[in-house]
Order: structure tokens, then C-alpha cells, then sequence
């Protein structure tokens, strides 16, 4: 080919590749003008959107709640923002989610699905599901999670047995620092394994090992900026890595989980079931179908001491223990396990707080503009129990505490969540004192989370000493 037809080839390649682009920037500022004009309502305001970018060049993708809550302090607490093409109206600060998500509970009902979460399920289950699907499907958890436990005696023998066990655990290190990550996880998982399966794995089990490395994965990868521009440009799927690594994991953990469910099968008894996963297929056969500073330490001790002594904590000690329940409440607080919330869409047209939001909007309630929202804490970037205490140092309990979200989109299995965080805390601190690795002062502990659809830990080890001998 000569340089002539070469440079004219350019050319005409470059020219389809321009009219491509003018089209879609044609496409896009009508849009855009057309929904302003739209029956001529005030909308939520915000940052002006860039053509196809919308406001990308402004917000820092990976951490992108970090962003929202900047641009609250700067339009307020219900603003509009533009990811890509993709207009998502957020709202930010206790009053205002409260009044959404819990006034206005049907209107914002809706779960708006990401491409990634639709590639998880494809519309199916409880989390990333809407319509009569979703209402089935949460009728039976929440049933089913009674009846096997969830905020009932059996709940609380579980999460006891599975202490023990992970206090066992802990104790393999003899005082020597030690991954907490793994473990801690472990129990977790069976305590839902207990409730759902009816049986525990042992810590030593690898195929356990590898499915929590996965979901941890996953969550990471799931907040990745690049995973979050595929949500914004479908189109870029065969381009995004972290998409394929992610449904990979799935198929691998679905396939594990399968295994699982045929043993279940085999020695499945219809008047006997032992946990959700024989409810459900049963049903299926039925329906022919699916760190703290020293001083908070010495005090959490006392207490436990004072309290308990040497005995299995249990859920009743809880009202007796307002120091320790108003620790647990700061973690969670604190934590910020999921700063963007769960996204919502709204069912109908909508006024909330003097502006219009069309049918089918995407509304993001960022639960961490509740968690760390100044005018509702005293010091809200700060680990403080006082937070959830009175003078006269009894627990209370604050309307801002929303780890779980609110309305009827609520997490379902808060009861049991609370129930472990408070069991599992009670029985390891009552056994332990926990300390950086030798060498590692207390201000060289990395508190950064890990940034993905939820935030996490950064890898760290801890030395478990016992406080008294057996």
C-alpha cells in the first residue's frame, strides 16, 4: 500500500470513527435537553455534566463515596450526579434517607441493578431482584431464617457453639501473631451454614478457604473503577477483565455450592428438613421449581468481669452490658462496612424535599453521609462509644444508626448479624487481649479499608494472648 492510500485510508477510518462520536454527542445533548424540559419540574441540582462523561472528570472512582459525600457538602443533602450517561440522584445525611427510605418506603422500594449485580443472578434471588420475585423470595427467607434460628434461641446456640470454636482457633497461636481475616470469616460462614445447611466446616477445610477468597474478591473487584465504568458503558464488557475475573468466581462458588446441595439431596427427608437449603428444596419439589484505644480495652474487660465472669456470654447479658453494646453499635458505626448503601429506583414519579424524580430513577442513599453525618454525632470521624451513651453511662440508642439501611428494603438478616457481632465479641474479648505483632506499636496499625463494593479490612495480623488459663 503506498503512502497515499495509506493516509487516505487513515482518513476515512478517523471520518466513520468522528461521525460515530458526533451521532452519540448528538443523541446524548438531546436527551439531556429533552428530560430538563420535562412537565418543566425542578430537579435535584448538581455538577454540570460533561457530554458521554458526564460528571467522571470530577469523582475519584476509586473512592467514589469519598466524592459523593464532597459534592453534599457543596449542593446538599439530595443532589443529582452523572455517571457517564447514567443520571443517579443522591441522597445524603440522616433526615433525608429517613424520609425516602423510610417515609416514602414503597416509592423508593425498588432495587436498581447494576450491569455487574445482573450478571451475578440475572434478576433472581433477594438482594438484586425486584417485583413479585423479590417478595416470594424474601417471604421465604425471612420465614425460613426464624424458624432455623435468626433471633431465636437456636440463633444464639449456634453463634455460642461456633464461638467456642473459633476461640479454639485462636488459641493454635499461643499468643503469636496470627491472619485474622480467614478465620474470623470462617465463623461467620458457618454460623449462615449452620442456619442454612445444617452443618460447619472445619477450619482446616481448604474448600471454605478458597470460596471466602473468592467472595472477598469479588467485593474488591466489584468496586474497582473499572468494573464501575462497565456499569456505566455496558458495551465495555468484553474489554473488562475485572467482569470476567468476577463471574469466574461465582461459576466456581455455585459450582462448589451445587455439590453441597446434591449431598443434601441424597439424604433429604420432606417431614424432616435441617435447614433453609431442604426448606427450599422441598418447596422446589412442591412447586416444581428454586481497634480499640488501651482504655476502651480495660473497660470492655471490666465489664465482662463484673458481668459475666467466666461463664458463655449470652444475648440476655446485653442489656447488662451498655458499655460493650454501645462499643459494638461504634463499630458498626465506625466500620462503614457499606458506604454507598444499596441502590434504589424509584416506582413512580416522586416529590422528595421540593424536587421531582421521574419513575425508573437511580437513587443512591449513601449510608455513610447517616453514619459520619455531623449534625448527628458528636465527633463522626472518630471511633466514640459515647456516641450511645448517656451521662449516666446506660445505653442508647440512636434514630442515625443505619448500618443495615431502612424501609423495606432493609437488610433481612440484621437480627442475626447483630446477634454475632455482639456474641462473637463478647466471647473472643472475654477470652483475649489483643495486641499489634511484636515490634508493631498500636499507631502502625493501617486502618485504610479496602475499597470495594463494600469496604474491608487491609490484611493484617494480631497476637491473641489468653487473659487467664483454662
Amino acid at each position: 500500500m503506498s503512502l497515499t492510500e495509506a493516509l487516505l485510508s487513515q482518513g476515512s477510518s478517523t471520518g466513520t470513527i468522528f461521525g460515530a462520536l458526533l451521532v452519540c454527542l448528538v443523541i446524548y445533548l438531546f436527551t439531556i435537553s429533552s428530560s430538563s424540559q420535562d412537565k418543566g419540574e425542578k430537579y435535584p441540582p448538581g455538577p454540570k455534566p460533561l457530554p458521554l462523561l458526564g460528571n467522571l472528570h470530577i469523582l475519584n472512582l476509586k473512592k467514589t463515596y469519598i466524592s459523593l459525600c464532597e459534592l453534599a457538602k457543596k449542593y446538599g443533602p439530595i443532589y443529582t450526579v452523572h455517571f457517564g450517561p447514567r443520571k443517579v440522584v443522591i441522597l445524603s445525611g440522616y433526615k433525608i434517607i429517613k424520609q425516602a427510605l423510610v417515609n416514602l418506603s414503597e416509592e423508593f422500594g425498588d432495587r436498581d441493578i447494576t450491569p455487574i449485580f445482573n450478571d451475578f443472578n440475572q434478576g433472581y434471588g433477594i438482594a438484586f431482584s425486584n417485583g413479585e420475585n423479590w417478595k416470594e423470595m424474601r417471604r421465604f427467607a425471612l420465614a425460613n431464617l426464624r424458624d432455623f434460628g435468626m433471633g431465636k434461641k437456636r440463633g444464639e446456640e449456634i453463634i455460642i457453639e461456633e464461638a467456642k470454636h473459633l476461640k479454639e482457633e485462636f488459641e493454635k497461636n499461643e499468643g503469636k501473631p496470627f491472619e485474622t481475616t480467614l478465620p474470623m470469616a470462617m465463623a461467620v460462614s458457618n454460623v449462615v451454614c449452620a442456619i442454612v445447611y445444617s452443618g460447619r466446616f472445619e477450619y482446616s477445610n481448604t474448600k471454605l478457604h478458597h470460596m471466602i477468597r473468592r467472595s472477598f474478591e469479588n467485593m474488591k473487584l466489584t468496586g474497582s473503577a473499572s468494573v464501575q465504568i462497565y456499569n456505566m458503558f455496558p458495551w465495555t464488557r468484553p474489554f473488562v477483565a475485572n467482569q470476567k475475573r468476577i463471574v469466574n468466581n461465582l461459576k466456581e462458588t455455585l459450582r462448589q455450592t451445587a455439590e453441597i446441595i446434591n449431598g443434601l439431596k441424597k439424604t433429604l427427608n420432606p417431614q424432616d428438613p435441617k435447614g433453609i437449603a431442604e426448606c427450599f428444596l422441598i418447596r422446589q419439589q412442591k412447586d416444581e421449581v428454586l481497634p480499640f484505644i488501651p482504655n476502651e480495652v480495660v473497660k470492655v474487660h471490666d465489664e465482662i468481669d463484673r458481668v459475666i465472669g467466666r461463664r458463655q456470654p449470652m444475648v440476655e447479658d446485653r442489656k447488662n452490658l451498655p458499655f460493650i453494646d454501645a462499643v459494638v453499635h461504634e463499630l458498626q458505626r465506625f466500620a462503614n462496612v457499606a458506604p454507598l448503601g444499596s441502590a434504589r429506583r424509584t416506582t413512580c414519579d416522586i416529590h422528595l424535599n421540593g424536587y421531582f424524580i421521574k419513575k425508573g430513577t437511580s437513587v443512591w442513599p449513601l449510608l455513610v453521609s447517616i453514619l459520619r453525618d455531623e449534625n448527628e454525632w458528636e465527633t463522626p470521624d472518630s471511633f466514640n462509644p459515647g456516641h450511645f451513651l448517656n451521662k449516666q453511662g446506660q445505653f442508647v440508642k440512636k434514630d442515625a444508626f443505619l448500618p443495615f439501611s431502612a424501609g423495606r428494603r432493609s437488610c433481612p438478616g440484621e437480627s442475626l448479624a447483630k446477634m454475632e457481632i455482639f456474641l462473637f465479641f463478647t466471647t473472643l474479648l472475654q477470652y483475649f487481649c489483643f495486641t499489634p505483632p511484636p515490634g508493631v506499636s498500636k499507631d502502625d496499625l493501617d486502618l485504610t479499608p479496602v475499597v470495594g463494593f463494600t469496604l474491608n479490612p487491609v490484611p493484617h495480623k494480631l497476637c491473641a494472648v489468653k487473659r487467664f488459663q483454662n
